[in-house]
């Protein structure tokens, strides 16, 4: 694929490390070292998909409307603290961060199975609890997108390493419902919840256990003026890229509307079609199947139709997912259901590590934390904003309109990415940025 015009030379140069050399170079496990505690986190938190709204509903007895705004309160610091967290983060050891995230989310959701039992749980109180760990989620999200391009600097390599923490969230989005279903049958939601907190001790051990040490990040050059410019900065970069800003302003369309659908799924497969929760819990599970396998694939698509066609084609066939499980909800076709979740997870499977490697490749290593967090702001941004969407559709037009808007709005994101610079700029494999 030929490289766009442009006439800044730093978003054509490949960054594949941290800028500086380590106290203590990665070791061969290391990578495998974080794989293995992102995975333990991931599975906790794919718990939260079934049990949280049904704890909402079932334990704080809240209302369908209210239950959608429990992941507007989780995700709402990504529109507050994703900026700034990127320059911070540029200023930290990355490893670090991560650890101070882990004991955070695990004080969090303990303190959230502990008021609940003790019957003190308040909708406030999980509200504020929610937001705590929206934050320390945050941090931990740019840390650790921005760390892993020092434990592996081969390009491919990195695009393999991507595609390997897509597969442990494809499994970990195939897995947790499947298991959550039976567990909340049998113990109440409350059990989850305190899975999902030794879910994060356990991914404190296994970062804690990575040998790679960063050096100390050296200090701001004398002649910036503070955060607001570093902020300034990672914005810049990513709106003036080529490259980047399509595929951002994309994802930002696409997240809000699939955030949208997926607040209103699970509510709507428990309301409206009366289904249990080990039901629920064996439906989302078997969409998710679609993920192992877009992982897997996702190296080999990009490899044998370029970049920008690996990226266009998958982002068509996960709408053509999203749009489906409406129009086959509306039928009460359950297999219509799945397939259209195992097409939307197999096509988000190959896109998000094709993503993420431009991403990390293109950008330099000193600014990599602040795009990471502009990458955080945009996409994971429009989650709370699409749940508060969900809740203001519910009540309007109930789960049905929700789940129509959620499912067919994500086309309009197609248009925001197949520009003419994107179609016309990555042709072939041998011309791909990554």
């Amino acid at each position: 694929m030929s490289e766009p015009a442009t006439t800044e030379p730093a978003t054509t140069e490949p960054a594949t490390g941290t800028g500086s050399k380590a106290q203590r170079p990665a070791a061969p496990g290391d990578f495998w070292k974080l794989w293995t505690g992102q995975s333990i986190s991931l599975l906790g938190d794919s718990f939260m998909v079934v049990a949280l709204p049904l704890f909402a509903v079932s334990v704080l007895h809240l209302s369908a409307a209210q239950a959608a705004l429990t992941p507007f309160a989780l995700n709402a610091p990504f529109l507050i603290l994703s900026l700034p967290a990127g320059a911070l983060i540029d200023r930290r050891r990355r490893r670090e961060v991560m650890l101070a995230c882990d004991v955070t989310q695990a004080a969090v959701f303990g303190l959230i199975a502990l008021a609940a039992w003790l019957h003190q749980l308040s909708f406030v109180l999980l509200m504020l609890l929610l937001v705590i760990s929206g934050c320390a989620l945050v941090f931990f999200q740019v840390a650790y997108t921005t760390y892993l391009p020092s434990l592996i600097s081969d390009p491919d390599e990195l695009h393999r390493g991507n595609s390997r923490l897509y597969l442990s969230e494809s499994a970990s989005k195939t897995l947790g419902p499947v298991a959550a279903g039976p567990l909340v049958s049998l113990f109440g939601p409350l059990a989850t919840i305190a899975l999902n907190a030794g879910s994060f001790l356990l991914s404190f051990g296994a970062v804690t256990a990575i040998r790679h040490r960063e050096p100390e990040p050296q200090a701001a050059p004398a002649e910036r003026v503070g955060m607001v410019r570093e902020i300034r900065e990672g914005l810049s970069f990513v709106l003036r890229h080529p490259w980047l800003e399509p595929v951002l302003s994309a994802g930002a369309v696409y997240v809000f509307f699939l955030s949208v659908l997926e607040a209103s799924l699970v509510l709507y497969l428990h309301y409206t079609w009366g289904m249990s929760t080990g039901a629920i819990g064996l439906v989302l599970g078997l969409a998710g199947l679609g993920y192992p396998v877009g992982s897997l694939l996702s190296k080999r698509i990009m490899d044998g139709i370029g970049t920008s066609r690996a990226l266009i084609l998958s982002l068509v066939v996960n709408i053509l997912g999203c749009a489906a499980m409406p129009v086959f909800g509306s039928v009460g076709w359950t297999a219509g259901l799945i397939v259209g979740g195992i097409l939307q997870g197999f096509a988000n499977a190959v896109f998000g590590p094709i993503s993420l490697t431009l991403r990390q490749t293109v950008t330099p290593p000193g600014l990599l934390g602040r795009v990471n967090s502009v990458q955080r702001f945009l996409l994971w941004g429009m989650v709370p904003l699409g749940s508060l969407a969900a809740s203001a559709m519910i009540s309007l037009a109930g789960l049905a309109g929700a789940l129509w808007m959620g499912g067919i709005g994500t086309a309009l994101s197609l248009p925001v990415l197949a520009r003419r610079r994107v179609r016309r700029g990555w042709s072939t494999p041998a011309e791909a940025p990554a």
